[in-house]
Parts: structure tokens; sequence; C-alpha cells
């Protein structure tokens, strides 16, 4: 039996799978993932990805932050492709009980999925750091320079920034569903970031299956390894 082979018979015999991914998931959708790619933003900003991205840059040059953020982290008419379909098929299907993402685009919901548990936030949602107003992703890409509520304030977006910590609640129920899980699909991600890709180490089953298409620091400590592309992999569930 092949790994695809006994990635299927895993699912198809599971109620109970649990993923969890990254930006590998996307980068399908054409969201670009800024880690590799760190050159070409150098040539135009004068300050690495992790540093602009980062709370204290967020406060000192806030609107530096924002040029950064709407030329590279609001990809607009991205579309979720196999793996997002496959993953809301599968909990249409009663099989899979939770997306677990480091990504920020909301395309799991947009392909259907209910239960995501968005780890570093989302694009998405945007609020008012002074009266705490919510608003939706086109103010942020209507206004010029920092967004400003009409309270005054400035609006923030509802991601998770560098220094900054998760949220716990999230961080909790995604333990608890991880714990519980039966298989633990884990894909698109290097496990490089933390604490999210200390995540697995509360999987106590013996079905984690890795899919990525480069070699992870876990590839060891999983049961089923697939060097590949994660829609590719998950494409017979679309």
């Amino acid at each position: 039996m092949n790994e695809l082979e006994r990635l299927k018979e895993w699912i198809d015999g599971s109620s109970n799978i649990v993923f969890f991914g990254g930006a590998g998931v996307s980068t399908e959708s054409n969201i670009p993932d800024f880690r590799s790619v760190d050159g070409l933003y150098n040539q135009k900003y004068d300050y690495p990805p992790e540093t602009i991205l980062s709370h204290t840059f967020f406060m000192q040059k806030t609107e530096e932050f924002f040029r950064f953020y709407r030329d590279k982290m609001i990809i607009e008419g991205a579309e979720p492709n196999d793996a997002h379909i496959a993953l809301a098929n599968l909990e249409k299907m009663g099989k899979l009980k939770a997306v677990i993402t480091q990504n920020i685009d909301g395309l799991h919901q947009k392909a259907g999925s209910k239960e995501v548990l968005e780890l570093h936030g989302s694009v998405l949602r945007n609020y008012c750091m002074s009266c705490g107003k919510f608003y939706p992703l086109d103010e942020i890409i209507s206004q010029k320079g920092v967004p400003t509520c009409s309270c005054g304030g400035t609006i923030k977006p509802d991601v998770v920034l560098y220094e900054e910590g998760l949220d716990s609640s999230i961080l909790e129920k995604a333990i608890a569903f991880i714990a519980q899980a039966d298989v633990l699909i884990v894909g698109g991600t290097s496990l490089a970031v933390y604490p999210a890709a200390g995540l697995i180490d509360y999987y106590r089953g013996g079905k984690l299956a890795l899919i990525n298409k480069s070699k992870t620091s876990r590839n060891a400590h999983a049961n089923l390894e697939i060097n590949d592309s994660i829609g590719k992999t998950l494409r017979p569930w679309a």
C-alpha cells in the first residue's frame, strides 16, 4: 500500500479527523508565502517582513506598516483551492472535526468550512484600537495611509503580529481538538513558527500524516509522510 492509499484508508475509517495547516495550503490560491521570497521584499522595503509585521513596528511606523500590509498581505480575488474544498467536504461528510490554520486569508470559510480555528487572526476582521468598532477589509483597502475610525482612532487588522500572543481561548480549543483526534493531518507548514508548531505535541494517536513539499523538523514523528502539494494530495475529496 502506498502513502496515498494509506491516507485514504485512514480518512475512510475515521470520523474524528483534525487538520492543521500553514501557508502552503494557500500558495496554490496564489497567496505568496513571504518567508520564501524575502529578497524581493528587501528590494522595495527598508526592513525585512518579520520586522514590519511586528507589534513594535506597527506602533512606531504605522504608515509604513500599512504600505507593506496593503501591498503584500491583502490578496484580492483569491479563491479556495482543492485543499480548502476537500477539507470543507470532509467536514460536511462528518469526518473532519476542525481546521486549525496559521493562515489569515479566510479561504477555509470561503470554501465552506464551519469549524475553523484561526491561530493568527484574519485580514477580513479589523477593529478600532480606541473604541473597538469592527470594520470589514474594504475599509482598510479604501482608505489611504493609516486607516482611521469614525471616532478618530487607528483601525488595526485582527491579525497576530510578531511579539503579540496568540488568543488563549483559540489555542486551548485547538489543543483539545488535537488531543482528542483519531487522525491528525498536518499540511502546508514547515512547523517552524512557535507556539503554533508545538501544537502537534498534544496529539496522542498513531495516525499523524505530514503533507508538505519539503521535509520538516517533525518528519521523524510522522506515521505517514507525503512530500507533495497539499492540494494535489487532497484532490480526491475536492
